[in-house]
């Protein structure tokens, strides 16, 4: 299997904290080289691995933005 490669670029901000420190946080990911993207997963301390998360464009995460703020949370 094909090494996946990723930088983060920058980090938002944590979402929440599990009780074993993994954290889930935002964060603005380049992929395999690529142009970087928003990343919504877990992370182990010190980023020794991470989970299975969601990746968004600028796009997506602007219509994200719109349907979080119409709702009545």
């Amino acid at each position: 299997m094909a090494e996946i490669k990723y930088e983060v670029k920058e980090i938002y901000g944590t979402l929440s904290e599990s009780t074993k420190g993994w954290t889930k946080e935002l964060r603005s990911i380049s992929w395999n080289n690529r142009e970087p993207k928003y990343d919504i997963r877990e992370w182990a301390p010190n980023d020794e691995k991470m989970g299975k998360g969601i990746t968004l464009s600028k796009e997506e995460l602007k219509k994200l933005k719109d349907i979080l703020n119409s709702m009545d949370v």
